[in-house]
């Protein structure tokens, strides 16, 4: 039996999210999810006359692919994936997942290798469809999240169903701010960093790449970085979890880098060129998520944080940076984690998590959440 929010949410993703159109094909790209919520997507879909295609993954079969692949072997898997994606005008990724460590054995050459070759997918599909990529509620994640299972199935469609209409002023007052900025500085306890995003530009992001959603991106000028960053909410990239993360930079550069794991981070910092420069930086404000749970479409979105990104850059809103790599990290600036504050050229416009100008404080949580 489908449960009803299933419905809800799948009208959500191809109505609000990618706005589906009559004869508009969309791949429907489905990890490790409920075949009754694929089926609510397919339907939603043609509802909209719009043209589903379907692609099932496994986490355990991608891991054992990876742990021998080649570069030869994926050549041949990126062009017909290339192809099928030039083919699609919109992509829908649901993400399940039982067991987050799934591919923590995969050498980190093969992994590396992959991302690579099929980079030229991944750049077709944000840049040239409309997307949006979401996880699935699972144990494992009610798990991180230190939830019940059925508590964390609440949570999960209280946040992907939320109106997303509600972040509309305040997002935009914050994006036309971003716009005008040079000089960033971001202040907390372990933390002191200073760069430009003079020309960048901003992207307010309110449910149309992301569910859930909730934060407006730019990205420091790439030689303009300078001083240390301390994050404080836990992160998984690649299948290793981090903790602790502490990055120094000289003029746009990661130069020091440690951590929990320092090995394994810096291993993935040498990726390539780019992976050392940092290709995002976002605040974020959902007011349904509070804590930290190891899965970034969650936390990147988190009431008072922001994140700071080394590698690829977005093609807009970007710096032109360009790397396999592109691990959002965050730093969670409310009371409990140890305050922090955010001055864009020399004045104050968040504090402890809060937004203090008057525009901004409409995507401050009691705004947000208010009845009416």
């Amino acid at each position: 039996m489908s449960d009803p929010r299933f419905t809800q949410l799948a009208d959500v993703l191809t109505s609000f999210s990618t706005n589906l159109k009559k004869g508009e094909r969309v791949l429907i790209d489905a990890f490790d999810i409920p075949d009754t919520f694929t089926i609510a997507l397919v339907r939603a879909a043609q509802a909209r006359g719009a043209l589903p295609y379907v692609n099932v993954q496994r986490a355990r079969i991608t891991r054992e692919l990876l742990k021998g692949a080649t570069a030869d072997q994926y050549a041949t898997a990126a062009d017909v994936e290339l192809k099928r994606m030039q083919s699609m005008d919109a992509y829908i990724a649901i993400r399940g997942s039982e067991n987050i460590f799934e591919t923590s054995d995969v050498p980190a050459d093969r992994v590396q290798t992959v991302a690579k070759v099929m980079k030229p997918v991944l750049d077709y599909r944000i840049n040239k469809t409309k997307w949006v990529v979401l996880r699935w509620p699972s144990s494992a994640m009610a798990q991180q999240a230190g939830m019940s299972t059925q508590a964390f199935e609440d949570f999960y469609f209280r946040v992907c169903t939320f109106d997303y209409s509600r972040y509309g002023p305040g997002m935009k007052a914050l994006a036309a701010l971003m716009d005008k900025t040079d000089r960033v500085h971001l202040k907390g306890p372990g933390t002191d960093l200073q760069f430009s995003i003079k020309g960048i530009g901003a992207v307010p992001c309110g449910g149309l790449r992301n569910i859930p959603d909730g934060e407006v991106f730019s990205c420091p000028v790439k030689d303009s970085v300078e001083g240390v960053i301390q994050y404080n909410a836990p992160t998984v990239y690649l299948g290793t979890s981090f903790d602790s993360i502490r990055l120094v930079f000289k003029k746009g550069k990661i130069v020091e880098a440690t951590s929990n794991n320092t090995k394994r981070l810096n291993e993935i910092l040498d990726t390539d060129e780019g992976s050392r420069y940092i290709g995002e930086f976002a605040i974020g404000f959902n007011p349904h998520i509070l804590e930290p749970m190891r899965d970034i479409l969650f936390d990147e979105k988190i009431a008072g944080s922001f994140h700071f990104t080394p590698g690829q850059a977005y093609e807009k809103g970007g710096n032109g940076n360009k790397s396999a790599v592109h691990w959002d990290m965050v730093n969670i600036q409310r009371p409990e984690y140890g305050g922090g504050e955010i001055w864009f050229d020399g004045k104050l416009i968040r504090k402890d998590g809060l937004f203090t100008v008057p525009a901004l404080k409409k995507l401050n949580p009691d705004q947000l959440l208010k009845k009416g």
